[in-house]
């Protein structure tokens, strides 16, 4: 007999959390340590900055300047945390600190979250691309309307220069050790609290409350844990609650979608957005350009779907 206590639902919703839960930390920890050494001897070759030189030319039209490129791109192929490390190595203005902020929040870690939108049902192309015309539509609405700059950042660090190839190797296996601790608990954690939320029923009073809002922004009910995950802790920490509810049909594969089209614009709205904080990049800014956004894509995604399904009626 099934143990149907409180308690006992609790010890069986953590049991079943560890399977489907190494399985993914396996998979996004593969992804993270590929990724992450590419770039780091691309980094090293020099082909990173050599390729922020040759988008210098398109910097300039979003009011930045050609060292600011390194920056969103380092981002844009990693993380935010290499994003800022590049950014406090500049003398920026705080105008640009803001523009780069919101750059590298619609598009960053690419690689890596846009192979967790791809496996939770939304396409790889649509969304590299969503995510990189998102960034550079935001910045240069921000350049239009943006005060011109008056205050200079004090960030007077020097660019650190590329050592011998040994030692970027061990500052690179000892941050990514790091992060990959830090991902496994998360992924892992992450899976038991939505087994627990599921069999206790809070993830549908969630919906419940969030209901109203997710409705302005066009998605679901049914995606409000998903929703408040991605807005929290990002969608690599959160993959593995995307992919359990995706895998099993808890969300059919047209709500994620809808949902990766919101939180592939507007997503890491706690840590990622205090860090830019810190460095002076504008709080208000960073947020609402982005919820605006997102909004946008997923009512023009909606219009979309509408539109072919009833083409295909027709047809």
């Amino acid at each position: 007999m099934p143990d149907t206590t409180i308690t006992g639902r609790l010890k069986n919703a953590i049991k079943n959390s560890f399977p489907s839960a190494l399985r993914t930390a396996w998979w996004v920890v593969k992804l993270t340590v590929v990724v992450s050494l590419a770039v780091t001897m691309l980094d090293y070759l020099g082909i990173v900055k050599w390729f922020s030189q040759i988008a210098t030319p398109v910097f300039e039209h979003i009011g930045l300047t050609g060292e600011s490129a390194l920056a969103y791109i380092t981002g844009y192929f990693v993380n935010i945390y290499s994003a800022i490390a590049v950014v406090t190595t500049l003398d920026l203005s705080l105008r640009s600190i803001t523009i780069i902020a919101v750059m590298c929040l619609c598009s960053h870690n690419m690689i890596i979250e846009t192979a967790v939108q791809k496996k939770t049902g939304s396409s790889a192309v649509r969304m590299f691309i969503l995510r990189t015309v998102a960034a550079f539509a935001a910045a240069f609405v921000l350049n239009l309307i943006l005060p011109c700059p008056q205050t200079i950042t004090e960030n007077s660090a020097q660019a650190a220069t590329n050592g011998n190839i040994l030692e970027i190797l061990q500052t690179w296996a000892i941050s990514t050790a790091k992060l990959v601790i830090r991902m496994v608990t998360l992924i892992i954690l992450l899976t038991i609290m939505q087994r627990i939320l599921n069999e206790l029923g809070i993830i549908q009073l969630l919906s419940k409350i969030l209901s109203p809002l997710l409705r302005i922004f066009g998605l679901p009910s049914k995606t409000s844990f998903l929703w408040i995950v991605a807005n929290t802790l990002g969608l690599a920490y959160g993959a593995a609650v995307m992919i359990e509810e995706t895998s099993q049909g808890q969300i059919n594969r047209v709500e994620t979608d809808l949902l990766n089209h919101h939180i592939a614009i507007s997503h890491s709205n706690l840590e990622d957005v205090l860090l830019f904080a810190a460095i002076g990049a504008s709080l208000w800014w960073m947020i609402s350009i982005r919820l605006v956004m997102a909004f946008a894509s997923v009512w023009i995604r909606r219009i979309e779907l509408n539109f072919k399904q009833q083409y295909s009626l027709r047809i």
